[in-house]
């Protein structure tokens, strides 16, 4: 058994996955328009040029995208992404990267549990948990 992440998109998956390549590191694995499925095409009006299946390695994990029909689309509500990094400097490099044309929920700060951390919903709908963990006493 595995279990995967899919993320729906408004209509911008296409952007967000080279948003995603550029910035953050991560490899568009697998990329497949509407309009490139095979016979019998059944596209939802308004989706030719949208993505209709993605698979992209951010991190360690493979996530799959894609865009949802205008008609069928929400933004992501209480599900987030949560992305680890190794150095306060990063954990700013990534929240400004992603806080920029998005929503902060949460501004970057240092908690008891982290040295960074930020909640946040980027500029394509999607929410993040951006943390750089504060090293833990064993057994705690």
């Amino acid at each position: 058994m595995k279990l995967t992440t899919h993320l729906h998109f408004g209509g911008n998956c296409a952007e967000a996955l080279r948003f995603y390549e550029e910035h953050l590191g991560a490899k568009i694995l697998f990329s497949m328009t509407y309009e490139q499925m095979p016979e019998p095409k059944n596209i939802p009006p308004g989706c030719e040029q949208g993505i209709l299946h993605a698979s992209i390695r951010i991190a360690d994990t493979t996530i799959m995208a894609g865009d949802a029909p205008a008609d069928r689309f929400q933004p992501m509500r209480s599900a987030y992404l949560a992305l680890s990094v190794d150095s306060d400097e990063e954990a700013e490099r990534i929240y400004a990267l992603l806080a920029d044309g998005g929503e902060v929920i949460m501004p970057i700060t240092e908690t008891f549990f982290a040295l960074r951390f930020a909640m946040l919903r980027d500029k394509f709908g999607i929410l993040w948990m951006l943390i750089h963990e504060r090293p833990m006493p064993a057994g705690a």
